[in-house]
C-alpha cells in the first residue's frame, strides 16, 4: 500500500521560540514536513514562490513586511493555503488577521501556548486538525477583488418561493465566513429592517475581536450577543463562545449549553431550528462558505416551517461544503454569487407580504 502523501508545510514566524514550537509541534504529528522557514514577509514571499508548500502557517506581526501584505503577494504570485496563527489577546493583531481573511487566508487560529500549560494538549490537538483540513482545501486567485454584479446577476427564487414577511435575518458560515460576512454586511444598507443573527465557527477567544473588525469595516453596529438582550434591526449579533446562539420570539437573544454539533457550540444548526420554531418560520437564512455540513439539519426545520434560504454559490465560496450539502438536500432556494447574496437579502426583507 502506498504511504500517504504528507503535508509540505512553511512556517512564518518571527519569534524564534514560538517558530520553534510550531515547527516541533508539526513534526511531531507524523504527518507534516516543514519544508521551510521564513522570519519575515519577504522571506515568506519568496519562499512560498520556490518551495510551493501545501500550506503556510501565518503570523501577521512581522518585521518589514507584514503577515498581512505578505499574503496578499502570495496569494497574487503562488496561491496557497494559508492558515493566520496569531494571538486572541491583541487586538491589533486580532484586527490584522481577519483583515488577511479578506486578502485570501482561510482561518484565524490561536498560537498554542507554553508547553507546561495545562491546556496545551488540547490546544496542539485543535492546531493540527485545522492544519490538516485546511491544507486539504483548494485555493484559487479570487482574492483580487469580486466581480461586481450587474442587474441580471441576481437568480430569480425557486417557483413557489413566496415567503411570509421575515422578521429575522439568520446567517450561518464557517471557513472563509469572515470575509463573506464582510462582504454581505457591507452590502445591507444602513436601514435594513431585520435583526441579523449570525453564527461564525471561529476559535475560542476571537469573537470579540471579529465583532470589532466587522463594525469597524462593515459601516453597521456588529456585537457579540448577551442573553436577555433586545435584538435590533439593522445590528448584526454574533453567537459568543461556548454558547449555543439564538433570538426568541419575544426578539430577545437567547444563550443554551448543550452538547455540541457537528462538534461546534456555537452551531448553525441550533441558530437555524430554534430561531425557526420562535418566529414559526419568518426567518430568512443566508448559509454562506464553510467546511462540512452545519446548518443542514436547522434548515430542514426552518423550510418546512416556510422560511427562505439562501445559499453561497461555489464560484465564490472559499469551501463549498455547508452550502453544498444545504443544496444537495434541497434546502436552498436560490444559490448566488456573494456579491448578490446582500442585495438579494435586502429585497426579500422588504418585500411586502403575499
Amino acid at each position: 500500500m502506498a504511504e500517504k502523501q504528507r503535508i509540505r508545510v512553511l512556517v512564518v514566524e518571527d519569534s524564534t521560540t514560538a517558530r520553534q514550537l510550531l515547527v516541533e509541534l508539526l513534526r511531531s504529528d507524523g504527518g507534516f514536513d516543514v519544508v521551510g522557514e521564513a522570519v519575515d514577509g519577504l522571506q515568506a514571499v519568496e519562499a512560498a514562490r520556490r518551495l510551493l508548500p501545501d500550506l503556510i502557517t501565518m503570523d501577521v506581526n512581522l518585521p518589514g513586511l507584514d503577515g498581512l501584505e505578505a499574503t496578499r503577494q502570495i496569494m497574487r504570485a503562488a496561491p496557497t493555503s494559508i492558515v493566520i496563527v496569531s494571538s486572541a489577546m491583541s487586538p491589533s493583531d486580532v484586527d490584522a488577521a481577519l483583515t488577511a481573511t479578506r486578502a485570501g487566508a482561510l482561518m484565524v487560529v490561536p498560537k498554542p501556548t507554553n508547553p507546561m500549560s495545562p491546556d496545551f494538549p488540547r490546544e496542539s490537538s485543535e492546531f493540527l486538525a485545522m492544519a490538516r483540513a485546511m491544507a486539504a482545501v483548494r485555493v484559487v486567485r479570487r482574492w483580487s477583488g469580486v466581480r461586481a454584479a450587474g442587474p441580471d446577476a441576481v437568480a430569480p427564487a425557486r417557483a413557489g418561493g413566496a415567503i411570509v414577511a421575515p422578521r429575522l435575518l439568520a446567517i450561518g458560515t464557517s471557513t472563509g465566513g469572515p470575509a463573506a460576512l464582510h462582504r454581505v454586511l457591507s452590502d445591507l444598507p444602513a436601514d435594513f429592517p431585520l435583526p441579523i443573527a449570525i453564527v461564525q465557527h471561529m476559535a475560542h477567544g476571537f469573537m470579540p475581536g471579529l465583532a470589532n473588525w466587522l463594525a469597524n469595516n462593515c459601516g453597521r453596529k456588529v456585537v457579540v450577543g448577551v442573553a436577555g438582550e433586545v435584538v435590533e434591526p439593522g445590528v448584526a449579533y454574533l453567537g459568543p463562545d461556548d454558547h449555543h446562539f439564538s433570538v426568541s420570539a419575544s426578539g430577545r437573544i437567547t444563550l443554551a449549553g448543550g452538547v455540541p454539533l457537528n462538534g461546534f457550540r456555537p452551531a448553525v444548526d441550533h441558530l437555524f431550528k430554534a430561531s425557526a420554531e420562535a418566529f414559526n418560520g419568518a426567518v430568512l437564512a443566508a448559509i454562506l462558505t464553510g467546511m462540512g455540513e452545519d446548518g443542514v439539519q436547522g434548515l430542514r426545520t426552518l423550510k418546512q416551517l416556510g422560511g427562505y434560504v439562501i445559499g453561497q454559490d461555489e464560484s465564490t465560496s472559499v469551501v463549498f461544503g455547508m452550502a453544498r450539502a444545504a443544496s444537495i438536500e434541497r434546502l436552498t432556494d436560490e444559490l448566488l454569487p456573494l456579491d448578490s447574496i446582500g442585495r438579494r437579502l435586502h429585497a426579500l426583507a422588504t418585500r411586502a407580504q403575499p
